[in-house]
């Protein structure tokens, strides 16, 4: 059973977006009502109250958010971290700095749910790896982009 958080990160999510490890899940719609769930793994919470992501430029995840403006995002990960967040996109930097098809999306938190269960306890997250040294270059590029938006933006 879902349970309004509030309208700030949770301390525990928020720690857990700090490392760079997770991935989540961006649910948007198109202009046609049609849905869209795209995995982001570069995430950074800009303190509690909104986060950056950098997603390429040409997603349909991308434009929906363009168009639609609200979002969710949905975390999932060990410690029994369960959070669906809604939220307001808009685009901060067109392209990244790091790479010319990235961008890099602010999402302004509306609100924030619990999705932890009393039947199940989440003990892990998607796990992923780099699909080569240049991925993960890349990866960490972007990651520390992030890091230093959430700080002067």
């Amino acid at each position: 059973m879902a349970k309004h958080v509030g309208v700030k990160l949770p301390e525990d999510l928020v720690q857990l977006l700090k490392k760079g490890q997770s991935l989540g899940i961006l649910a948007t719609f198109s202009e046609k009502g049609l849905p869209n769930t795209t995995p982001i793994q570069s995430i950074f919470p800009k303190g509690f109250e909104s986060l950056l992501l950098s997603i390429h430029k040409d997603h349909t995840g991308y434009h929906n958010m363009v168009w639609q403006k609200k979002i969710m995002l949905c975390f999932l990960d060990a410690g029994d971290i369960a959070y669906s967040i809604l939220g307001r996109a808009g685009v901060v930097r067109a392209p990244s700095l790091v790479h010319p098809l990235m961008n890099i999306v602010r999402v302004d938190i509306i609100d924030v749910k619990s999705d932890r269960s009393v039947l199940a306890h989440v003990e892990s997250g998607v796990r992923w790896s780099y699909t080569s040294p240049d991925a993960q270059q890349l990866t960490q590029a972007l990651m520390d982009e992030l890091k230093e938006l959430s700080e002067t933006l």
